[in-house]
């Protein structure tokens, strides 16, 4: 690290926080003055504020709540105040962790604990005060080298050799199609019983934790599917060891689930489990009986959005809700929103069909996706970001389809149909860009720009919708093409949102999506 200055209350103010002062015990060394973070959502920072932590929770602990989502860079714990500040290596990082955990309340010890960003932008403490944080780190990072503990769940210190681990690791690459918890329950399933599995992304990466019964089924799926294709040429599966042994799943929603415990609850703002499902999930074998179970290799291009819809469908109608392709957002900011921007924004994640400000609650509104698949991608990759300033909610809605006014009935623009709209993105099937889906980030993939448009006009137009424009870059080989990164995901968002089909001359609109590189 650049300087290791003592922790004090010099080092980690900011000037214009609204704090509250406390002391911290750093390692022994008592009454270093300290400020304590009180605002709940700032702006985003790659130091994390985590409170309401159990008294006897562990340094290693709170960096496991860290790992899936990068490289976690500092750790200092405050143990007479139940809080830690957990420094990760970018902010990109930090965002996605505070996004999946507004989804899914973290618990350590069984305690839900609270998670938001500091006020603060990098974490100096006292290498000497902080030696036993210090150390933990090192030792987690050395594993995490070669092996990556999980989020949502509290990861059981006994660690064994990998080959014994009836826990995988799968990541899957070239994912053109969405795969679900369901896609992978029922491939998995032909191995042995599969008790618990929990997916998350990381590093731009669709991976999950896979908990069989028996290491030996974790041995013989690894053998048979390690480097198959869940579908014709793409989602490619890559499977390791975890060097967990055990999964503790707090959720049974569409991203984590517990075959074992059907009682347990969805979680806040996921779809919630129907009891007739609950049963039929306690019954292990019941939800096998898919007809016509998806064998690797062998489903062909054009089917593979339906068979991830229907194995989402007929696995467990209750969760994935493959066919619902109504969202229901919430927390806009309803002096700014208009469909026009819902129709930009969610348009990244699949052709949107019909939006609906609601007339009694503008901050929230219906959008009706052309599938289930582009509803889930919209809702994974959208809820908990930042637009016009406010984080929206994301989830499926109730409704099966958007309902236009009444003709000659005016509704004040609130609804619009984009059914036939030029700028839907999926229309042709197999299109590239269905392979360049991305979280919301930064760094734009800006392309059709025409040859007399130069940097600097691009940077101009980027930064008059309010954000700052931190770096450009051309592609080489085809000036048609450029990376523009924003300082924040949320300005990115904006400026796509302002930019996206901008008429740049010569016929020529500027295309905007997010990219999964940086500058």
């Amino acid at each position: 690290r650049g300087s290791d200055e003592l922790l004090s209350g010099s080092v980690l103010n900011s000037p214009n926080s609204n704090m509250s002062s406390m002391v911290v015990t750093a390692n022994g060394n008592d009454n270093k003055k300290f400020k304590g973070d009180d605002k709940m959502d700032g702006a985003p920072s790659r130091v994390l504020h985590i409170r309401k932590l159990p008294g006897e929770v562990t340094e290693t602990e709170v960096i496991a709540l860290g790992l899936p989502f990068g490289k976690v860079t500092n750790i200092l714990m405050l143990k007479g105040k139940n809080q830690a500040f957990l420094e990760l290596a970018t902010e990109e990082a930090a965002i996605t962790m505070v996004n999946y955990y507004s989804a899914v309340t973290p618990h350590l010890r069984n305690q839900p604990i609270y998670i938001q960003y500091s006020n603060h932008k990098e974490l100096k403490t006292d290498n000497t005060l902080n030696q036993r944080a210090q150390a933990v780190l090192q030792a987690v990072t050395a594993v995490q080298a070669t092996n990556a503990p999980i989020s949502g769940t509290t990861v059981s210190e006994s660690a064994v050799t990998p080959a014994q681990s009836p826990v995988l690791r799968i990541i899957i690459d070239n994912m053109y199609y969405p795969v679900t918890l369901d896609v992978l329950h029922q491939i998995f399933s032909k191995f042995g019983a599969v008790l618990k599995i929990i997916t998350f992304t990381k590093n731009n990466q669709f991976q999950a934790l896979l908990q069989f019964g028996d290491p030996v089924n974790a041995q013989q799926a690894k053998q048979a599917l390690d480097g198959q294709n869940i579908y014709n040429a793409c989602c490619t599966l890559r499977i390791d060891f975890s060097k967990l042994v055990n999964l503790n799943v707090k959720y049974n929603n569409d991203k984590s689930r517990d075959y074992t415990r059907p009682d347990l609850p969805s979680g806040d703002g996921q779809p919630t489990l129907d009891p007739a499902i609950a049963a039929a999930f306690a019954k292990e074998t019941s939800l096998l009986a898919v007809p016509g179970a998806l064998s690797p290799l062998a489903i062909p291009n054009a089917a593979a959005a339906a068979a991830a819809a229907a194995a989402g469908r007929v696995g467990m109608p209750g969760v994935s809700a493959g066919g619902n392709t109504v969202l229901l957002v919430s927390n806009l900011n309803e002096e700014m929103v208009t469909p026009q921007s819902l129709f930009t924004l969610f348009g990244v994640y699949g052709d949107v069909q019909r939006v609906k400000i609601l007339y009694n609650k503008k901050d929230s509104a219906l959008i009706q996706m052309a599938d289930g698949n582009q509803s889930q991608l919209a809702m994974s990759h959208l809820n908990g970001q930042k637009m016009y300033g406010k984080i929206i909610r994301v989830t499926l809605s109730k409704h099966q389809t958007v309902q236009l006014p009444r003709e000659g009935l005016d509704d004040q623009g609130l609804t619009k149909d984009f059914g036939n709209s030029p700028l839907h993105r999926f229309k042709k099937p197999g299109s590239k860009n269905f392979q360049n889906i991305f979280p919301p980030s930064a760094t734009l993939h800006l392309s059709n720009i025409p040859p007399s448009v130069a940097e600097e006009d691009l940077r101009t137009l980027f930064a008059n919708t309010g954000g700052t424009v931190k770096a450009f870059k051309f592609f080489q080989r085809d000036h048609k093409m450029a990376l523009l990164q924003m300082s924040t995901v949320e300005e990115a968002i904006q400026a796509l949102i302002d930019l996206h089909n901008y008429n740049l001359g010569e016929s020529h609109h500027l295309r905007v999506s997010f990219s999964k590189s940086t500058i």
